[in-house]
């Protein structure tokens, strides 16, 4: 119970889904969270849940990650309370599903900023802090849609994005390794969140829990395991990698 024992975890989207589950699992390994949302009444809801389990954090909002200002904002006033960042975990997004020729100027703008640029706006807010302390550890939220296309809705922008998360990363990684300072990336397939929930009919649903070969669709918890092992001193020889986490969807042709 202790593989992140003394670190501090900057977690951004913790008002549900993947990264509530990740701040309730990195805090019950010992980490003290830094989370971040624009939603005020999720984070005041994952910050009571962390607390209830014995955990300690710091939930901060509204914070609008596309937002460079913002963002630095935010790693500022973490590290101030906190002391330092140890991991800085890129979970949080937003994206306008549209096909072209409905996918306008403003809706690709809106995809990339909320999926792709909110990473680099808080990577550089963390690096020259991960630089000066020589240690660092990133991850990304990344996708299947950046190895492989869908006919079944539009998804351009999204998979520009997400294919632009895994190089970046990558990049990341590059950039990082001399200081120590690890970047990967996770790739989720389908995963059940409040928000997909409310995006999908129940026929759509039930078609996504059944294409998987494992027989089901993902949880958030199935995407917060990799990345505690991503944050962990477990992985020290890791970085620039990223992992697939589908439940064999990408492993099958349709």
């Amino acid at each position: 119970m202790d593989r992140l024992a003394n670190k501090v975890a900057f977690i951004t989207g913790i008002a549900g889904g993947q990264g509530r589950a990740a701040a309730l699992l990195f805090a019950s390994e010992g980490a003290h969270i830094v989370g971040c949302d624009i939603k005020e009444h999720g984070v005041q809801e994952t910050v009571a849940l962390v607390e209830a389990q014995g955990g300690s954090i710091d939930g901060f909002y509204p914070v609008d990650l596309a937002d460079a200002k913002s963002a630095g904002q935010w790693i500022k006033d973490g590290v101030a309370k906190a002391g330092r960042i140890d991991i800085l975990y890129n979970n949080a997004s937003a994206v306008e599903f549209r096909a072209i020729p409905d996918l306008t100027e403003a809706s690709w703008s809106f995809s990339i900023s909320n999926e792709l640029t909110i990473i680099f706006n808080a990577v550089t807010a963390a690096w020259p802090i991960f630089q000066s302390q020589k240690h660092g550890v990133i991850i990304n939220t990344a996708s299947i849609s950046a190895h492989r296309g869908d006919r079944s809705f539009g998804q351009l922008a999204h998979c520009a994005a997400k294919g632009g998360v895994v190089a970046m990363t990558r990049q990341l990684a590059a950039e990082g390794a001399a200081e120590r300072i690890r970047a990967n990336s996770i790739s989720p397939g389908t995963v059940i969140t409040p928000g997909s929930i409310a995006a999908l009919s129940p026929e759509k649903r039930a078609m996504l829990e059944q294409v998987h070969p494992i027989g089901r669709a993902g949880q958030p918890e199935d995407i917060a395991y990799c990345a505690l092992y991503l944050a962990s001193d477990e992985a020290g020889w890791v970085t620039g990698s990223d992992f697939v986490i589908d439940g064999g969807l990408s492993s099958i042709l349709f």
